[in-house]
């Protein structure tokens, strides 16, 4: 390892946090943690040979306030920062203002950042390049009558989406031109309300799409390979749930022509370190460009679980200037693994988050199996950040069998003192269509009556009667002999 990196403070919280922390460990880098008022019984706190408590504060107090953490990392004498995901890890001010601090910054270089991180320039960009585009408007325009002929021109349905946008903020689909100017009107205020920017694009809508993404990484040396792809069409209100590796749609001649694209588009751009290049898969088996995320992602376990690689040891030699750990030719895919992301919420009741005391976590029983979890028995859950509990991860031989050991295993993670999508992830994993490998984006919406909770039958609901019919009557009799209802019930239990 370089001897150019002693000591990273770790600019974010929770699981990912843990998880950059464990790789430095073995490779023998300090680290520094840093936390809230809030989060001083959560693990995070405490897993780095320094642990800083921030204080109380909103996040741009916090873990948002970029010159006080760059600050904290020269007072500590640290020689980078990795930024995890979310929060800082794709803002281009700040990885300019770590490179002035003559702090290494663990990501791609900002112009990557600040291209990407706009669709619209970043879709123009993928046009020089040739990349495969979903048929649409990236002009620079917006005046209203122009954005709704272009919408005509395209072909109904279209999807208007925020430039600037993420997470389905500013994103409207539109069935029609009597639908355009309202919608339209509504993704432009919904987009300034949560970018400060109304600028948005027009696409083309691909109906029952497939969502499927390229693991990238590039060196300093003009090294760049794919660590093969990752599906996540599973997924509610814009949001993955499940994520898996490899994609049941691609045979080899499509893995081949996406992987390849993906390594084109990053090699275009001169892109430095981890970046997930995603696409849009269509019924024809088509795929096209929709944006390239400039971090490590939230799904990244599933890679390393086929790949055997750790891609945070990888952003880390990269960004120290060594080449990549490997040549394309050397890095092969093993193989199914699935990933699960426990959230504190309710998708019975409109997804809405919970709150509540987290009593107990589990544990993992079987092999293969990898929970990341910022969490640990007793901690509080609020409100003050995403509420995404964990990642349940399972590797086995082929998709079939990690479906089952990853299904079993919601078992061994209870996570009990408030409500979790657990068994809502059970339900989907027990869909036919699942099983078959026929998802896509709109899966949790065309299924949701298959996917809420099973109601119980008359018969059940027969038992459950008797059960506690029988139960009120031995504790009314007061029965000596009987060391629990349940021992009296001989009848009932054989039948």
């Amino acid at each position: 390892m370089n001897n150019k990196i002693t000591k990273i403070l770790i600019a974010n919280r929770g699981e990912i946090a843990i998880r950059v922390a464990q790789t430095c460990r073995e490779l023998g880098i300090k680290t520094v943690s840093i936390f809230t008022d809030e989060e001083q019984e959560l693990p995070h706190s405490s897993i780095g040979d320094e642990n800083i408590n921030l204080g109380e504060g909103s996040l741009a107090e916090t873990y948002l306030n970029q010159e006080r953490l760059i600050k904290l990392a020269i007072e500590l004498k640290a020689d980078a920062i990795h930024p995890g995901y979310g929060f800082l890890s794709e803002n281009a001010t700040f990885a300019k203002a770590c490179v002035e601090a003559e702090l290494i910054f663990i990501g791609p270089r900002p112009d990557s950042i600040e291209l990407m991180g706009d669709k619209k320039t970043s879709k123009q960009e993928m046009e020089k390049i040739g990349a495969p585009l979903i048929p649409g408007y990236h002009g620079d325009s917006q005046e209203a009558g122009l954005l709704k002929k272009e919408a005509a021109k395209i072909g109904y349905p279209v999807l208007i989406k925020a430039s600037a946008g993420g997470g389905g903020k500013g994103m409207r689909i539109v069935n029609s031109e009597e639908e355009f100017d309202e919608s339209l009107a509504s993704a432009k205020r919904e987009a300034t309300n949560a970018f400060g920017n109304d600028i948005v694009l027009i696409e083309k809508f691909i109906q029952n799409p497939r969502h499927i993404e390229v693991q990238v990484f590039g060196d300093s040396h003009g090294n760049c390979v794919h660590l093969y792809e990752r599906e996540c069409s599973i997924q509610r209100r814009h949001q993955k749930i499940i994520e898996e590796s490899p994609s049941m749609a691609l045979t080899p001649e499509l893995r081949e022509a996406i992987t390849s694209s993906a390594v084109k588009i990053a090699k275009g751009i001169n892109y430095l370190g981890a970046g997930t290049v995603e696409y849009i898969f269509d019924e024809d088996q088509k795929f096209y460009f929709l944006e390239m995320n400039t971090r490590l992602q939230v799904e990244h376990p599933v890679t390393e679980m086929i790949t055997g690689q750790d891609l945070v040891e990888w952003q880390i030699k990269v960004a120290v200037g060594e080449k990549l750990p490997l040549e394309q030719s050397e890095i092969t895919c093993r193989g199914h693994a699935i990933e699960l992301r426990i959230y504190a919420e309710d998708p019975d009741n409109g997804f809405l988050p919970s709150i509540g005391t987290l009593n107990k976590v589990g544990s993992a029983k079987l092999r293969g199996v990898r929970l990341d979890s910022g969490y640990q028995d007793g901690n509080e859950i609020g409100v003050s950040f995403d509420p995404m509990l964990a990642k349940l991860i399972a590797f086995s031989d082929n998709r079939e069998k990690a479906i089952q050991k990853v299904r079993e295993s919601l078992k061994d993670f209870p996570f009990i003192g408030l409500k979790t999508n657990r068994e809502y992830l059970g339900r989907v994993l027990d869909h036919p269509v699942f099983h078959e490998g026929r998802t896509f984006t709109h899966f949790v919406e065309t299924y949701k009556d298959d996917l809420n909770p099973k109601k119980p039958s008359i018969e059940e609901i027969a038992l459950i009667i008797a059960a506690s019919h029988k139960s009120h009557h031995i504790k009314s009799s007061s029965s000596e002999n009987a060391a629990s209802a349940w021992d009296e019930l001989k009848g009932f239990r054989n039948c």
